[in-house]
Formats: structure tokens, C-alpha cells, sequence
């Protein structure tokens, strides 16, 4: 895997001379190359890309400050990542000067190579990398807030400048009588090229009617329009108020838009919906939201229960009646059974995480729960963490054990 970056090396006026000095330079070079990485000179920092500045020696300290200030005039709060290796003072040079940075209120990190082969230390580069510009994509997302969050939702309806300050969406709130007046509009002869291949992968249609399916489709094809109209990155419904007012469920639209690519929350959640956009992102898995719907703390076991889930990441699905309403249609998905992480953000200032890994042992079909089931035996973790020190109902899952990434990502991004 590579990432797009530029490299700089920060010079002094004391560079060793002779060819073992260019030698070793050389080898940095082409080992960050591989990474993905373009040697910058000074004339090239209008790029936009990702900056990395290599200390070659000591005494480089106030260049790096010049650089970095003729950079800010394109490119304002970038955080300073800054490599440093084992010669030449590179090291103690490279620790003064993001101390001076982080005096200043920068972010940044120092980035040790014991040699240019140092693989791990590549790695956490491409990390570092990675998790920055998942950092910057936060901030530019486009939020859109599709009614207003759910009634019961008592500690998972942050301010909307909390939201953005702590993980950086805009949040654009859309009335959900301008959804109401798309859903109505939707013409009968869009219809059919969406319903048709939904009913033909299903293993089973229980209790929807065609009637229902076609009423499912018009909500996802005014949400696609919604998305185009405002421009939105992802999105959360207030769904329960579609199936109170038009007797019909978002299920199958913020389904249909996860696994388009457009994160799509329930029941308005903004907490959870930025936790699936930051999953997302840095994993490049897609996620789930669900309820924590039964615990066993003796076995640190846990079963998550929704009405939908992105048919990408099951093995099948069933058309089922909306759970708590018997009406509309719900996903009744099967998870594989594997590796998985599950984490919760949230807080008064949205700076809190609960993270665990675990694994899938198997999916559930019991009828008093939500459509979706899933049983989880956690290896990392503690189930009693939600009973004692809760950050709220829905949970975020993604397949694949991601507990070190996320954590680490957390710690340098929010914490």
C-alpha cells in the first residue's frame, strides 16, 4: 500500500561531506519513493498533498520553521510529521523543533527510522500518513442531518459545533417535510431498476408486500436525491417519523446508500454516524450500526440487533416487516462469522471511546429482536464497560480485528 506525499530534506549549512553522507540520503530517498512519496524542493510546497520533512542533520531547526512558514501560505494547519535516523544529530534536532511546534499549538509527531529498511518504522509513516488525512477528510465532510435525532436519543444528540470542533463534519440539517415532498414525487417508472435486483437476491420475502417494496424504493430515491441536492458526504434519518407518517421504513434506503459509499445512520444519530464515517475511513471496511440488544458479562459476550445492515457485508438476506412497527420492510441479514471490532465514541465534548474485538460466532433470527442479528464473544474489551460506564445505545461494528489502528488514531486525532 502507498500514500501520496511530498518529502522535503531540511539542510543546514553544515552538511557532511563525502559519498557514504550522500550514500545513506540516497537510500532514504528511494525508500520513501516506495511509500508513495515525491522529493520536494522549495518551490513545490503550493502542492496540497501531505508534507513530510526528513531532518538530514542537526542545526536544522530554524529551516524547518522557514519552510513550514512559506508552506502555511497554502496549506494552514497541516501537522508537522518529521522523520528523523540515527546520524548526524537528526534525532535531537528533530525533537526541538516539534517542541517549538507544539509550544505554538501545531500538531505533529516525530517519525524514527533506525535505517531506510526499517519496515516498521515505514509502516508507522504510512500510518501517520493515513491517519492525518483521514483527520482532513473529517473536516471537509458534509453531514446531512434528515429531520431531527430521535426522541429516546437523550445522550447521542451532541451540539452540532461540539461535533465539528472535536471530529470535524459540517453538519447540513434537511427538513424532513422537503423528504416527505421527494418521496411523493418519485415517478413509478424509477421503480423497477431498484426494487427488482433487491427482490431478486433475497432469500426469502416474509411479511412486505409489492406495495411495500415499491414505498421503500421512493424513500431511497429521495435520500439519493437529497445527497445530490446538498452535496452530502453521509447522512442520519429520522426514520421511526416515515414509518408513523407514510406506514413505510428507511431501511433499505440507508442500506442501499452505505454500501453506495454514502454512510447512511439511523434514527438521526449524528454520534454513530460519525463513528461509521471514521471506521470507514480508516479501515476501509464498511460498518454497521446496531443495538447492543443482550449481554453476557461471565462470558463477555454481546448480540447486536438492527433492522438494516449494508447487504455488502453479509453472506445473505431476507425482506422482513420492520420490527418494532411490523410495517415496511426491514434487512434480515447474515453476518459471517470472523473477526470484528465494535467501538462507541461519545461524551459530553464527543471525546470518549469505548473500543473491543471479538469475533462472530453466529447469527440469530429471533423474532423478538431487530431483523439483523449477530452474537460476539469478545477477546479485547469488557462488556460490563457498557453497563458501568455507557456512552450511549447504538453501537458501531466493522469486520476485522482494528482495535490498535483505531485506538491509535484516537489518541494522536482526539484525546
Amino acid at each position: 500500500m502507498t500514500q501520496q506525499f511530498g518529502f522535503i530534506f531540511v539542510k543546514s549549512l553544515f552538511v557532511p561531506e563525502g559519498s557514504d553522507f550522500e550514500t545513506s540520503m540516497a537510500s532514504y530517498t528511494d525508500a520513501l519513493k516506495q511509500l508513495g512519496g515525491e522529493a520536494w524542493s522549495p518551490d513545490k510546497l503550493d502542492d496540497t498533498k501531505p508534507l513530510v520533512y526528513f531532518m538530514t542533520t542537526g542545526g536544522t531547526e530554524q529551516e524547518l520553521l522557514n519552510i513550514r512558514e512559506l508552506r502555511s501560505q497554502t496549506v494552514n494547519d497541516e501537522p508537522a510529521l518529521v522523520v528523523a535516523h540515527p546520524a548526524h544529530n537528526s534525532l535531537p534536532a528533530s525533537l526541538e523543533v516539534l517542541a517549538r511546534l507544539q509550544q505554538e499549538g501545531a500538531q505533529g509527531q516525530v517519525l524514527y527510522l533506525n535505517s531506510s529498511s526499517d519496515k516498521q518504522g515505514l509502516q508507522k509513516i504510512l500510518d501517520v500518513l493515513i491517519d492525518f488525512q483521514v483527520s482532513s477528510e473529517l473536516k471537509r465532510t458534509r453531514l446531512g442531518l434528515l429531520g431531527t435525532p430521535s426522541d429516546w436519543l437523550v445522550a447521542s444528540s451532541p451540539e452540532h459545533s461540539i461535533l465539528k470542533e472535536t471530529w470535524g463534519p459540517e453538519i447540513i440539517p434537511v427538513s424532513l417535510d422537503e423528504i416527505n415532498g421527494l418521496i411523493g414525487g418519485v415517478s413509478p417508472d424509477t421503480i423497477p431498476a431498484v426494487r427488482d435486483p433487491l427482490v431478486e437476491s433475497a432469500t426469502e420475502i416474509k411479511e412486505p408486500s409489492p406495495a411495500d417494496l415499491d414505498d421503500v424504493v421512493r424513500v431511497y430515491i429521495a435520500l439519493k436525491q437529497v445527497v445530490e441536492k446538498y452535496r452530502l458526504d453521509a447522512l442520519t434519518l429520522r426514520c421511526f417519523d416515515l414509518v408513523l407518517g407514510l406506514k413505510t421504513t428507511g431501511c433499505f434506503g440507508l442500506s442501499q446508500l452505505t454500501d453506495e459509499g454514502i454512510i447512511a445512520g439511523c434514527e438521526g444519530d449524528l454520534v454513530s454516524t460519525v463513528g461509521l464515517l471514521w471506521v470507514k475511513k480508516l479501515t476501509g471496511q464498511t460498518p454497521w450500526m446496531a443495538n447492543p440488544a443482550q449481554l453476557d458479562e461471565v462470558n463477555n459476550q454481546i448480540v447486536l440487533a438492527h433492522c438494516t445492515i449494508p447487504r455488502g457485508i453479509v453472506k445473505d438476506y431476507g425482506l422482513r416487516s420492520h420490527f418494532e412497527s411490523n410495517l415496511g420492510v426491514g434487512i434480515q441479514g447474515t453476518l459471517p462469522n470472523g473477526p470484528v471490532t465494535l467501538l462507541r465514541i461519545g461524551g459530553k465534548n464527543m471525546k470518549l471511546l469505548w473500543l473491543a474485538e471479538g469475533d462472530i460466532t453466529q447469527s440469530g433470527k429471533a423474532e423478538d429482536l431487530c431483523r439483523t442479528q449477530a452474537e460476539i464473544k469478545l477477546s479485547e474489551g469488557q462488556i460490563s464497560d457498557l453497563l458501568e460506564t455507557p456512552l450511549g445505545n447504538h453501537l458501531v461494528m466493522v469486520q476485522g480485528h482494528h482495535l490498535n489502528r483505531l485506538q491509535g488514531w484516537w489518541k494522536q486525532m482526539i484525546a
